[in-house]
């Protein structure tokens, strides 16, 4: 009986090994794809982009000089760039945070993002996505689409003198259709809010919402 437990035991820890137990794709000058439904470790690279293709596998992904391009029905840890955006297809599941300085961020419909979304130029863009953590910005334009469920609040933090030169008008943040912002809505800079009537959100500082009814706010 013993004999036959010792066998067994190591079958069982490979069984229960981490999904994300495989190899790590490392470079320095080059971009890294994945391709469709293949499972690998963490991806990182300083000059060149990410592309995960659809229902693939992966750890974290970084790199400082290029985007990073998420199929539908992908699992990932979290993504960050430097100088690029970051793109996520449908039913995207993300267990860490999302982050850029010189880019933008979009989720489209079924994500399910497992920490924060910061970026500081760029426009943030959820659609029909969880997000457990919050937004954080300076100077973008955030769109908390139809359907999105924010727990941790959106925070916009005062721009610096060289941050912001970089955008001279003033940020717009829309709260759309049955959208939900758990937690504060924290203004340390002058926005233009617009807050669906059937959205729900947290305490506004900062900023003074306008109110809209139609897919769109007025003028969009």
């Amino acid at each position: 009986m013993r004999i036959r437990s010792l066998c067994v035991l190591p079958l069982a820890l490979a069984l229960s090994a981490p999904a994300f137990a495989a190899q790590d794709i490392d470079k320095v000058n080059g971009s890294i794809t994945v391709e469709a439904g293949q499972t690998v470790g963490d991806l990182e690279t300083v000059n060149g982009s990410i592309k995960i293709g659809a229902g693939a596998r992966t750890g974290k992904a970084e790199t400082v000089n290029g985007s990073i391009t998420v199929a539908e029905n992908v699992e990932a840890e979290g993504l960050e760039t430097v100088n690029g955006s970051i793109r996520v297809a449908g039913n995207g599941k993300l267990s860490s945070k999302l982050e850029t300085v010189n880019g933008g961020i979009f989720v489209d419909r079924g994500g399910d993002v497992r920490g924060d979304i910061e970026t500081v130029n760029g426009a943030i863009g959820l659609v029909d996505t969880d997000l457990s953590g919050g937004i954080t910005t300076v100077n973008g334009d955030v769109t908390v689409g139809v359907n999105s469920h924010v727990k941790g609040g959106i925070h916009y933090t005062k721009p610096s003198g060289s941050w912001f030169s970089f955008n001279k008008r003033d940020p717009k943040v829309i709260i759309g259709p049955n959208a939900v912002v758990e937690g504060p809505l924290n203004f340390e800079r002058k926005v233009e809010l617009y807050v669906h009537s059937t959205a729900k959100v947290g305490q506004i500082s900062g900023a003074t919402a306008v109110r809209f009814d139609g897919a769109t706010p007025p003028g969009q």
